[in-house]
């Protein structure tokens, strides 16, 4: 069975990666069930395994937090949800790329429940969305802003970290790094798509979600 929690409040990093350690260890011991933790930290910026020092473009703004996940910077902070997996992916397959693919999948069935049209695109990680009421690219390109991150860890085939969705947080913490390394394309929220959605409804979406793209993954409780 996967145990779901939302925890309340905002979480502090240091302490969510201490607890998903400890987890991932429980479920290894086989005295834990799976579990997706769902949870918001204060602002903060993340450094992935990944993480080039030209893309901190304001140290001094947040704390900055080397972490083993995959990737490069990212922000975290009140109004984006931090979904935290600790899944056995040794029993779906033992397949890494597959198991990323369904983790982005995930996000943009949730996403749809809004009639939010997000996608993937070659050669940049995450989940984008078109922006077409912006101005085109200077390529004459349609813009595209990033509305959700992926970066996990994987210890004896057992996942820890995750993704982050964009529900509503404040938009210009992220100009303080290069997000995920890219450069030229913008970052954008739910809220800022012009959608009035809570957490709780995004929360509600990822649940009624997961089992369709996770189809072969136990039933959540």
């Amino acid at each position: 069975m996967i145990e779901w929690i939302v925890s309340p409040g905002l979480t502090d990093f240091r302490s969510a990666e201490a607890w998903m350690e400890a987890r991932v260890d429980a479920i290894l011991s086989g005295v834990a069930h799976e579990c997706i933790w769902l949870v918001e930290h204060p602002p903060l910026y993340t450094a992935g395994t990944s993480a080039r020092e030209a893309d901190l473009k304001d140290p001094d703004w947040f704390p900055v937090y080397p972490t083993r996940r995959g990737g490069q910077y990212t922000y975290h902070g009140p109004g984006q949800r931090v979904v935290y997996v600790m899944l056995d992916v040794g029993a779906r397959g033992r397949d890494v790329r597959l198991f990323v693919q369904n983790l982005e999948a995930w996000i943009i069935a949730a996403l749809d429940r809004f009639n939010v049209a997000a996608g993937l695109r070659d050669g940049r990680v995450g989940v984008w969305v078109e922006r077409p009421e912006k101005a085109r690219t200077i390529s004459n390109q349609t813009a595209e802003d990033k509305i959700a991150a992926i970066g996990i860890r994987l210890r004896k085939w057992i996942s820890f970290h995750g993704i982050a969705i964009n529900v509503e947080p404040d938009l210009d913490h992220f100009s303080g790094i290069v997000p995920c390394g890219i450069s030229a394309h913008g970052v954008t929220s739910l809220v800022d798509l012009g959608l009035p959605v809570t957490m709780g409804d995004l929360d509600l979406a990822l649940r009624e979600t997961f089992t369709e793209v996770f189809a072969e993954s136990p039933q959540p409780v």
